[in-house]
């Protein structure tokens, strides 16, 4: 399909809204005015699109009502995109309109409006308490999650390596020597497969275990592994 396809439904749409409507109007698709209101500029493309927003913030030179218009999908992941987009547009100052091609139904999904952040101390602190609870820099800016050296892992790693060091212990006496008060949750817990429970309160290093504590040697365990 063409862009041009949408304007008859986006035109009738402004028009109900009391607005006097024209297309291609400077750079801009579609524009609407009303009286002596800021004017209303619509751009248009067949799907939602890094160009689509970047025409839509280049129009907020011109005025703050400023929407993007796309045809509305189906299914699961077209949803899912108008979610993430509408999060997007939200942050940008952006509009959101979409046009169901069958009955040229113009949905408003979202009206321009200055964007203030929320903030959440919740996860700002939990943030701040990784960051001072890891050892060191283990990870590479833009790595996977999968594998990453968490302060929890360092902790577990700090567990490992004493079980290795001086065998099956008590969850008490791994604490004491490491450091770690969580030692005996974090081992009963046994999040990554490395220790198993021998007897009441006492765990003992798996062989998962052992390649743990050679597959993350020198990556932000320091106080055990030197």
């Amino acid at each position: 399909m063409r862009e041009t396809e949408l304007y008859p439904a986006i035109k009738r749409y402004l028009e109900g809204q009391g607005y006097e409507v024209k297309s291609e109007v400077g750079a801009c698709d579609v524009v609407a005015v009303q009286g002596d209101a800021d004017p209303v500029i619509v751009e248009m493309k067949t799907a939602l699109s890094l160009s689509l927003f970047h025409q839509g913030i280049a129009r907020q030179s011109v005025t703050d009502a400023v929407y993007i218009a796309v045809p509305r999908g189906t299914g699961k992941r077209f949803a899912k995109s108008l979610k993430d987009n509408l999060g997007l547009c939200r942050r940008l100052g952006l509009g959101l309109i979409t046009v169901r091609m069958r009955d040229e139904l113009v949905e408003v999904h979202l009206d321009p409006a200055p964007y203030q952040p929320r903030k959440s101390a919740q996860r700002r602190g939990r943030l701040l308490r990784e960051f001072a609870r890891r050892v060191g820099d283990p990870n590479e800016g833009g790595a996977t999650r999968v594998g990453l050296v968490t302060a929890y892992r360092q902790d577990a790693l700090l567990c490992a390596q004493h079980l290795a060091d001086e065998g099956p212990c008590k969850g008490a006496q791994v604490a004491a020597s490491t450091g770690v008060a969580q030692a005996t949750r974090i081992m009963a817990a046994d999040h990554y497969g490395w220790f198993e429970r021998v007897s009441t309160g006492i765990y003992q290093l798996t062989p998962k275990g052992q390649e743990g504590l050679v597959t993350y040697a020198g990556r932000g365990a320091e106080r055990v592994l030197l």
